[in-house]
């Protein structure tokens, strides 16, 4: 029984288990803040309206601290995965300002997420090393803390299931390396949020960490085998090899999956390591289910369920990617002065608002961008060879866009039902970039309104700027054709629907 009124503050609610820890923590009874830098990203989750909204980063001790005041629980979910060479300094940074103010607030609980591994020694891959060090901050903090350790997350949208997922639908014969005989133990995403929320009712006297795992010790290869079937695919042909090193490996994996290889170098180089539970002490505090642990099939089953329906609430793209722009688009007076290239497209459409916007905020992903894939698809892989995110990330929901969605290479900023899509670069660019997609009606007729924007970084941004632009024409003009066509075209197969149709 949870008692009334208890305050959760969730870190990195706009990752992919804090944003499903949100409405876990709202279903159970407790009050809920989320600490976020670009507090703008949860306008549009579904559960937004009923929480508190902090804005502050992690390294910033007076806004931590004052984010911090009357919590009761206070989730730590935030990392610097394939943040870069100083990403351990980062962490180490930010957990402990993150630790000093809960105990200044007086916090009555932390609650961390971590890696599971072999104890931390210099074998130990830098990125386990770094998150058992985040724990050990974090228990130090003078606050009862319970740090859990975690291996493979099994869900619809993690990184690690994705990462498993295109490798085996993929490739029906894999040549690969020694890693994939290590064994893990994998858990179940709702088995975590399980037990994350179980921890915030834990006794004043529960200070320590917890392995987490399921009920299945399985090697990589296993993992993928055992997909296949749950997945109806033929049996795949798995060839281990002793040449691949974690940083080729990690290349391999970024060119065959959606998956970076900046951010898939951490989760191959953890693989190298065991990563089995040493106990499960943490069935005291929170109860297995009557019918167990969700074993790995059943979790496969479950996540490729939510994959077919459309109904993945937070991916792996969902967290921020590092070094990434977040500066606002160039309206602020900041920008004053400053170099701002524009190329601007507009075009009547022959459609209602309401099926010129459907076909807006349905582009990207499966549905492309409506002018020469292949320019699209050479631009995405060479940002991937330039360890940028390509556009392979695609969509979280094939319909319908939030703030704060990865849509391939970009991040949605903006969005006004029926009005406005905007979107920010994310891919590797010597300068900032905007594409804003627009309704206007006009004289009783529906008109579309294409604009992108590029504030350039230097001399090399200036040459990108003017480089490319022969190639407008052909991108630029074809996506402005592309999107009235689907839009008319839309007209005549059947009739408009929805709140902005006409």
């Amino acid at each position: 029984m949870v008692e009334e009124g208890r305050l959760c503050l969730v870190t990195g609610a706009t990752g992919y288990i804090g944003g499903r820890l949100v409405p876990e923590l709202l279903d159970a009874g407790y009050r809920v803040r989320c600490l976020a830098r670009s507090p703008e990203r949860l306008r549009d989750h579904p559960w937004a309206g009923r929480v508190e909204i902090a804005r502050a980063d992690v390294t910033d001790p007076a806004a931590v601290r004052h984010a911090l005041e009357d919590v009761d629980v206070a989730y730590y979910l935030v990392h610097a995965l394939g943040g870069g060479r100083d990403f351990a300094d980062q962490d180490r940074r930010a957990a402990r300002i993150f630790a000093a103010a809960a105990r200044d607030a007086e916090v009555g609980r932390i609650v961390y997420l971590g890696g599971l591994g072999p104890p931390a020694t210099a074998g130990v891959s830098e990125h386990l090393r770094s998150r058992a060090e985040v724990g050990s901050i974090l228990l130090a903090a003078g606050v009862p803390t319970a740090v859990l350790r975690a291996a493979v997350v099994v869900g619809s949208g993690s990184a690690s299931f994705e990462m498993m997922r295109y490798l085996t639908e993929r490739l029906p014969v894999m040549i690969t390396p020694r890693w994939v005989r290590t064994r893990t133990q994998p858990i179940a995403v709702r088995d975590v949020l399980r037990y994350l929320v179980g921890c915030a009712d834990l006794p004043a006297s529960v200070h320590r960490a917890f392995d987490i795992g399921g009920p299945d010790v399985l090697t990589y290869e296993e993992m993928m085998r055992r997909y296949a079937v749950v997945a109806g695919l033929p049996r795949r042909v798995v060839l281990p090899v002793p040449v691949l090193s974690a940083g080729l490996s990690s290349l391999w994996v970024g060119l065959v999956t959606p998956v970076p290889g900046g951010l898939a170098r951490p989760l191959v180089e953890s693989q190298r390591h065991e990563a089995v539970c040493r106990e499960h002490d943490i069935a005291q505090y929170v109860t297995d289910p009557p019918d167990g642990l969700i074993g790995f099939d059943e979790a496969v089953r479950l996540a490729l369920q939510r994959v077919r329906d459309a109904d993945v609430t937070t991916r792996w793209s969902s967290a921020s990617v590092p070094g990434a722009p977040s500066d606002p688009l160039p309206t602020d007076p900041d920008w004053a002065g400053g170099t701002v290239y524009s190329d601007i497209r507009e075009s009547p459409v022959n459609a209602s608002p309401g099926e010129l916007w459907r076909v807006i905020e349905g582009i990207g992903g499966a549905n492309g961008w409506y002018s020469w894939p292949a320019a699209w698809a050479v631009r995405g892989g060479i940002d991937r060879l330039l360890g940028g995110v390509g556009t392979r990330r695609g969509r979280r929901d094939p319909h319908r866009l939030r703030v704060g969605d990865a849509l391939d290479f970009w991040r949605v900023e903006e969005v006004i039902p029926g009005a406005l899509l905007r979107l920010r670069a994310e891919m590797r660019l010597p300068g900032l970039a905007w594409l804003e997609l627009a309704v206007e009606e006009r004289g009783g007729r529906t008109w579309f309104r294409q604009r992108a924007l590029f504030h350039p970084r230097g001399f090399f941004g200036h040459l990108y700027w003017w480089a490319i632009r022969p190639f407008h024409g052909v991108v630029f003009g074809g996506m402005r054709r592309g999107v009235r066509r689907a839009a008319e075209r839309a007209v005549t197969r059947a009739p408009a629907r929805g709140p902005y149709a006409r």
